[in-house]
């Protein structure tokens, strides 16, 4: 069941002065199966689609690595190898993540500590965010949940993305693990553009985009998101100011006796 409750609007939609507004979606109990369809035929799609163009430059790759010989062409293929490789990474989640789909897993869950997770993230997004002068903070963490590592991680790199993208340079991008009773909270913080309450509702949509002058990105990432969170049954929640930034929450399961 999807929840949606606003506090007050931004002083731009109306003259009250602006307040918090909050999406929740309760994904505990069913999820829409067309969603996780959906997202399981994107997987499927990309999974194909994208395997015939990778082996056209690998085998590219490999013909310049023997006819290239000066140091600045050789330090760019070097680039262009690593890029390659994590791009082959890639693609290798999402076809594990789509095994998760077939009726036959019966593993989809087991014990996740956050703390090596965080830092593979980290190390991901360290340079995107040194490029656009952003300060990327991820707070070590103790917890430890009950989650897919395919899927968590590609839920934390998502909402990661976009808070560096939604957020000017000289901004902040915070990422923290909160133990509340039984469950752990992800939280991606940022002090970037902000949300309108009449986007807000709509964020988790396939292809809808919050910055519509923006060209690049199919506006899929949010509603990946919302996907594997609710195959996952973990609770999604967004909460923003249009302005003043954004604060995405994932609630997952605490493994007992494990605090952050």
């Amino acid at each position: 069941m999807e929840t949606i409750g606003f506090a007050a609007r931004s002083r731009a939609e109306h003259s009250a002065p602006p307040a918090v507004a909050a999406v929740g979606f309760n994904n505990s109990g069913r999820v829409a199966q067309s969603n996780n369809d959906l997202c399981a035929a994107l997987l499927a799609i990309a999974s194909h689609d994208l395997r015939q163009p990778l082996q056209v430059i690998i085998g590219a790759h490999a013909i310049l690595a023997k006819t290239l010989n000066s140091g600045v062409e050789r330090v760019q293929l070097a680039r262009v190898e690593d890029a390659t490789s994590k791009l082959s990474d890639k693609l290798d989640q999402l076809v594990d993540a789509l095994r998760l789909f077939e009726p036959s897993s019966g593993r989809r869950q087991e014990t996740i500590q956050l703390d090596p997770l965080f830092e593979q993230v980290e190390a991901e997004f360290a340079e995107p965010a040194r490029l656009k002068e952003i300060r990327l903070r991820l707070i070590p963490t103790r917890a430890v949940v009950s989650s897919n590592p395919v899927l968590l991680r590609g839920i934390l790199c998502n909402l990661i993305r976009n808070a560096i993208d939604y957020t000017p340079s000289g901004g902040c991008v915070l990422v923290a693990a909160r133990r509340r009773g039984t469950a752990v909270h992800l939280e991606i913080r940022d002090n970037g553009i902000g949300i309108s309450s009449t986007d807000l509702a709509d964020v988790f949509q396939p292809f809808h985009r919050v910055d519509r002058t923006r060209a690049d990105g199919l506006g899929l990432g949010l509603f990946i998101v919302q996907c594997a969170a609710g195959f996952l049954g973990h609770r999604i929640e967004v909460h923003s100011v249009l302005g003043q930034g954004s604060r995405f929450v994932v609630a997952t399961n605490a493994v007992p006796s494990c605090a952050p």
